[in-house]
């Protein structure tokens, strides 16, 4: 009997447990594919999990930073949802590429067409952005999650360093640091520019083969030809001196 009685009271506590840190393990967050490197353009993903059992999620909201506006933002198409992009004037214009930018995405909004994301699924929510900040290593995205029972959830607490994580964090995308050649090149483009130079050399030492056996076949059509026609003149005279 005791030893049942600890067992349950175990498991009801591991249940307890579970149930208090579940939404840690299963709020929205934001990754990149690869490295989002600072100075640099990449491609992030937000993944949604829907969190109900009675419900599902028909709409995301993600708000951009404002302190490091993105002069790029593109969303990638999600089939079964629309996508709405909205932007704002900058307190002050970016420089992009030597051109001032005077507004920025500040909210990428999708709405699910149909059911959304059911019970037990998630959902991903690409988008392409840049140029990343220089100056910070992190980038915050709040965000609202809405269930098809008109329940909202705000993931917009910003996690702090030696802190508990928040309730409801707010996705947070790391930076990398800043690719060496500033666009993520590197060893892959000297290999790329060493493998295009030998193919040049193969190619140039080709056409010189190419050129010199050319050379010499016409030679020897010529001396072909000079041969040819000293046989015909031997033939011609040596008819004449019989009929003499």
């Amino acid at each position: 009997m005791k030893a049942s009685r600890i067992a349950a009271a175990g498991a009801v506590a591991g249940a307890a447990v579970l149930a208090v840190s579940s939404p840690c393990f299963a709020h929205v967050s934001v990754q990149p594919e690869g490295e989002a490197a600072k100075g640099g353009y990449a491609v992030v993903g937000f993944k949604v999990p829907n969190e109900r059992d009675n419900a599902a999620t028909t709409k995301l909201e993600v708000t951009f930073p404002s302190d490091h506006p993105l002069s790029s933002v593109q969303p990638q198409p999600v089939e079964g949802w629309d996508i709405k992009v909205t932007k704002s004037r900058l307190a002050e214009p970016l420089e992009v590429h030597g051109k001032k930018i005077d507004e920025a995405v500040t909210k990428v909004t999708w709405t699910a067409k149909g059911e959304g994301i059911e019970p037990g699924f998630f959902q991903k929510f690409p988008v392409s952005v840049g140029t990343l900040p220089e100056d910070t290593d992190q980038l915050v995205f709040k965000a609202l999650q809405t269930y098809s029972n008109k329940e909202v959830v705000r993931w917009i607490e910003v996690p702090q360093e030696g802190q508990d994580e928040p309730d409801n964090p707010a996705p947070v995308l790391t930076l990398s640091a800043p690719a060496e050649d500033g666009h993520g090149g590197g060893a892959a483009d000297d290999k790329a520019s060493d493998d295009a130079e030998q193919a040049s050399a193969e190619t140039t030492a080709a056409s010189g083969d190419s050129g010199g056996t050319d050379t010499t076949a016409r030679v020897l059509g010529v001396v072909g030809i000079v041969v040819g026609a000293a046989g015909v003149a031997y033939g011609v005279l040596a008819g004449r001196r019989r009929s003499a």
